[in-house]
């Protein structure tokens, strides 16, 4: 039996689930990631108590590492951090965009792109297949009518997050899907608990957000 605490504070929302071998027992979810520093800390001690659990009953600690909200990720990031230091446990980081994609495996399509949104005509982006493996990286990208073009001439591809708004408009190609799906830590609970199993921990000390780098058009794999 393991129990592990999930954190995403990388995408619009913030959300804390309890999972126990990586099936969701409760979550809770924040609709405003803004005040994710206040609300963090609060909610964990909540959804703790409300599935009668001490904080030293947790396995591991999982968090959302990023792309996404800069200052969430640094939230997220801090407090899970400062709970394995204190209780002497693990930390486990989940690729957000592997997160979102995990949360829409439910629907059908070919591929999967998860996109969060970056201002302006940038997103922050990876493709995957139906068994979560990578096609593209993930990368910072500024959409343009082309994009993901030769990806689409032989796979249907499901868009969504809160960045394929700004692709759907100039996207006209008929294997292109825009679903909204909802997306909170609950998406993390498997991958964070395969990561547990296999040991694969981040670095305590050293671990950091993943930021994303310099945005461009155009990226080694052909979209």
């Amino acid at each position: 039996m393991s129990f592990i605490l999930n954190i995403d504070t990388a995408i619009q929302t913030s959300s804390v689930c309890i999972a126990e071998n990586g099936k969701p027992l409760r979550t809770k979810i924040n609709p405003s990631q803004k005040d994710s520093a206040a609300w963090l800390q609060t909610a964990i001690k909540e959804i703790m108590q409300e599935e009668n659990l001490q904080l030293h009953q947790l396995d591991a600690i999982a968090v959302s590492e990023g792309p996404g909200s800069y200052t969430g990720l640094r939230v997220g990031m801090a407090s899970a951090k400062g709970l394995c230091f204190v209780l002497h446990k693990p930390l486990i980081a989940v690729n957000t965009l592997l997160m979102m994609t995990a949360a829409a495996q439910p629907q059908t399509a070919d591929l999967f792109c998860p996109m969060i949104d970056a201002k302006r005509m940038e997103v922050f982006t990876a493709v995957f297949d139906q068994e979560l493996n990578t096609v593209v990286r993930p990368t910072n990208l500024i959409l343009t009518e082309n994009s993901f073009f030769d990806l689409l001439k032989k796979n249907t591809i499901l868009f969504f997050g809160n960045g394929n708004i700004k692709f759907e408009p100039i996207c006209k190609h008929e294997n292109a899907i825009f679903k909204m799906i909802e997306i909170n830590a609950s998406a993390m609970t498997e991958l964070s608990f395969q990561k547990f199993q296999s040991k694969q921990f981040a670095d305590l000390a050293y671990s950091q957000p993943f930021y994303g780098r310099d945005f461009h058009s155009i990226v080694k794999q052909s979209l």
